[in-house]
């Protein structure tokens, strides 16, 4: 009897049917990891306006926060490296603080996803913030600047 070389048709779907497989358990987490990634990187600039946000407000003591814009900001040298269209700022003016809103415009993250990663992120229409701002559902961070000046 001849051996032959080679492998067998058999063989041959067995191993696709178990790449497959392995494909098919890789993929989600491949791509939920690059949205986690999104969401953390969104979250970090957030962070960035907040502390930019305070900065300016104390350093030049505000006295409209209708001024307080991310192009603001980046033009006084608090935050650099921001992509200006994708992130904005609205302020109102309260007794003793300044109500800010820090904002993602962008539509691909969902709010509940930026929420579980930064605590305390809500949205234009949740917050029913009443500044400026968006009246969209953007995702953001809602903090409050007090004045000591």
């Amino acid at each position: 009897m001849r051996m032959r070389k080679g492998f067998t048709l058999i063989e041959l779907l067995i191993v696709l049917a178990i790449i497959a497989a392995l494909m098919a358990v890789v993929t989600p987490i491949a791509l939920n990891a690059v949205r986690k990634a999104k969401v953390t990187n969104i979250t970090e600039n957030l962070r960035n306006i907040k502390s930019a946000v305070e900065a300016y407000a104390y350093t030049e003591q505000v006295n409209n926060p209708n001024d307080i814009a991310v192009a603001t900001l980046t033009s006084h040298g608090y935050l650099a490296n921001l992509d200006t269209d994708k992130f904005d700022v609205a302020a109102s003016d309260e007794s003793n603080s300044i109500l800010v809103f820090a904002y993602y415009k962008g539509t691909d993250i969902p709010v509940d996803d930026l929420a579980t990663v930064l605590p305390g992120a809500t949205s234009a229409a949740k917050a029913g913030f009443s500044g400026k701002g968006p009246n969209d559902d953007y995702p953001g961070l809602l903090f409050e600047v007090e004045k000591w000046y």
